[in-house]
């Protein structure tokens, strides 16, 4: 079956809007919550700590703050604009149409990322009113957003299908991807850790994630970029083919 862009388009679009009516809720809520970090971490705490890896704290904080908004934003996001067809019903109006997988994950998937990317582009631009920062590997800041805002668009939309209640679909973002961003080095570099816990810091897969982001922003990473990269493109992978063996089965989605 081929590619339709004419449905996909009209699901992201459709996401899209939904979106740009919930305006505060989806995009300046988190927005101003990373702003109050930057107040507090960036401007106040930052004027008095020492530079991190010869980066000035308030700015060494960016990376980790904008993968902070950007993988609880856009699971989120992908996740609640399955679930809410599942809910209502009218997921049957979609698995009744000539649509394929690739249509539905363009246009689900697409719309969420799309998402991620507005609100890092707001960020970044609400950061230079606090500190001072420049971005030293720039196409590789943003093709590497981009593979991680797709990546966890993918992985809400598996979270939107698994998801029977409201609650189950917050624990994800809320429980587990929150606390290890936490912990995954968006305050402070794994390498300043004692023994044995800068070990035990790899072994939160969010960690690789946020020194990704810091060495396209800084020259200066925890772990090599190649392993970033190739960690967020595995994870891409999985959750493509996790999606894949959902709309074959049917599981979930037409009980």
């Amino acid at each position: 079956m081929h590619f339709n862009p004419r449905s996909a388009f009209a699901i992201y679009q459709r996401e899209m809007s939904r979106a740009f009516r919930t305006a505060f809720q989806s995009i300046l809520s988190p927005v101003l919550t990373t702003s109050l970090y930057f107040v507090v971490f960036g401007s106040v705490i930052g004027a008095r700590m020492e530079p991190v890896g010869g980066v000035p704290y308030g700015a060494f904080i960016i990376p980790g703050l904008l993968m902070l908004t950007l993988l609880g934003e856009t699971t989120s996001n992908a996740s609640f604009g399955i679930y809410m067809p599942r809910f209502t019903g009218t997921i049957y109006e979609l698995l009744s149409a000539p649509v394929g997988v690739a249509e539905t994950l363009a246009g689900f998937v697409g719309a969420a990322a799309t998402k991620g990317l507005i609100l890092a582009a707001i960020i970044l631009a609400t950061a230079r009113l606090f500190v001072d920062y420049e971005i030293a590997h720039p196409l590789l800041a943003m093709v590497y957003i981009m593979l991680v805002a797709s990546s966890f668009a993918l992985f809400g939309f598996v979270l939107g299908i698994w998801a029977d209640s409201f609650e189950k679909l917050g624990i994800i973002p809320m429980l587990i991807l929150t606390p290890l961003t936490f912990l995954g080095g968006t305050f402070y570099s794994i390498r300043d850790l004692p023994q044995p816990w800068d070990a035990i810091a790899l072994a939160n897969p969010i960690a690789f994630l946020v020194s990704g982001l810091r060495y396209a922003f800084y020259g200066v990473s925890d772990v090599p970029i190649a392993v970033s990269l190739g960690l967020t493109l595995g994870f891409l992978a999985v959750c493509t083919i996790i999606i894949a063996v959902i709309f074959r089965t049917g599981w979930r989605l037409r009980e």
